[in-house]
């Protein structure tokens, strides 16, 4: 199997779609133009097309050969809530709307698969192209999966990859088993009896039981979490009071939890509940604590990620693949995916910071920065691993 990278034309082409996806940002839930335009361009290119598959989800189904197999490649379409700080010809054109995470990238890549496999690669089964909406944090691909998109289509197995800021341009980045973390918020609301600064002893002070629940749940890491199962407990929020001579009445913290395992989650929610309500009767507070899952730890499956590797290692070598690249904190929405069908999940490096070892480097800043831009170099990479993928596991 060699490496099939687009040819120079179509990776021109590919330029052109994704500076235009990134030029026309629109917001989860909100992808009516932008999954319009991804179905038009895969019927130019005879693929079948079913569109609002959760939203404004899009499936593209392109089958060859007489084999039953069947996997799905998934891309991201939704852009971020931000102002954009670049001033190149292909600049964000709505006011708060930003392509801040790439996923103008990965659906133009996705749409370069597409039109490599559908002229110029023979296999034997079924791709289905996934263009998922609202990854950013509207849990799209939940959305798709209640929307039947195991049901009306057959998949074996589904794909991921999503650039990655601090990775050489050409290189990836995978491993086997938790390759994200679960996000998960919290809030809890402490009412006790406002009074004057002057007069703390009468007032039952929310801000002091607030001040020691934020302290204690810190303790859950470092006492209660096996030291072997990376945990993050990061209180974000913290309000309370008006003014400096009033003791107020409530107080609230909110923040994040992120977890690798659901064990590990299953301890920390239950320890912060715990301590939140021994607060409660220490302090002679009321407290209305709240955890929200968000998205779950993303797990890729060892066989599938094994043979993924390989076709990154056909795409880039040996020496442009880190097999056991280090977990990270962040969370996707892939991960509804991969508990329900065995897949992979993968970072294709964005580019690194120019001032690393002092070398001259490509350049990416990091995701969700207001000048933040995907790399087209990457293009190419991520092409060809599709192809690479699609060649190994529905082989003739």
């Amino acid at each position: 199997m060699k490496s099939m990278k687009p040819k120079q034309h179509d990776h021109l082409e590919i330029i052109r779609i994704r500076r235009h996806l990134h030029a026309h940002p629109e917001l989860r839930f909100e992808e009516e133009k932008t999954s319009a335009f991804v179905a038009n361009i895969l019927r130019e290119y005879g693929i079948e097309v079913e569109e609002r598959v959760g939203g404004y989800g899009v499936v593209g189904t392109l089958s060859k050969g007489n084999s039953d197999k069947a996997i799905a490649l998934r891309a991201d379409m939704d852009a971020l809530p931000m102002r954009e700080l670049n001033t190149f010809p292909h600049a964000s054109r709505h006011l708060g709307k930003m392509h801040a995470c790439g996923h103008d990238g990965h659906t133009a890549m996705l749409l370069g698969a597409a039109m490599t496999l559908s002229r110029d690669i023979d296999f034997d089964g079924t791709v289905h192209f996934v263009f998922q909406p609202a990854e950013e944090g509207g849990a799209g691909a939940r959305r798709m999966i209640e929307d039947g998109l195991f049901d009306r289509f057959k998949i074996d197995a589904i794909f991921g990859i999503h650039n990655w800021p601090g990775i050489p341009v050409g290189t990836f980045g995978v491993r086997p088993g938790a390759l994200m973390a679960s996000s998960n918020t919290f809030n809890v609301t402490i009412t006790g009896k406002g009074a004057h600064g002057a007069q703390p002893h009468r007032s039952v002070d929310p801000v002091v039981a607030a001040i020691h629940i934020a302290q204690a749940w810190q303790t859950i890491l470092t006492r209660n979490v096996n030291p072997n199962n990376a945990a993050v407990l990061s209180v974000t929020q913290m309000h309370s009071g008006t003014t400096d001579n009033i003791i107020p009445e409530v107080a609230t913290l909110s923040g994040t939890v992120r977890t690798f395992d659901a064990e590990t989650l299953d301890l920390i929610e239950s320890r912060m509940s715990a301590i939140t309500q021994s607060a409660a009767i220490a302090f002679g507070v009321e407290t209305n604590f709240q955890f929200e899952r968000l998205y779950p730890a993303l797990v890729n499956h060892e066989n599938d990620t094994l043979l993924a590797t390989e076709a990154m290692q056909a795409v880039v070598g040996l020496e442009g693949l880190n097999a056991n690249v280090e977990r990270e904190f962040a969370s996707e929405d892939f991960s509804f995916f991969l508990q329900h069908k065995p897949g992979c999940y993968a970072f294709l490096g964005n580019g690194v910071l120019a001032t690393d070892n002092g070398c001259d480097v490509h350049t990416s800043h990091q995701l969700h920065n207001p000048l933040y831009d995907f790399n087209d170099d990457v293009i190419p990479t991520g092409v060809a691993y599709w192809v690479a993928l699609v060649e190994k596991l529905l082989s003739l």
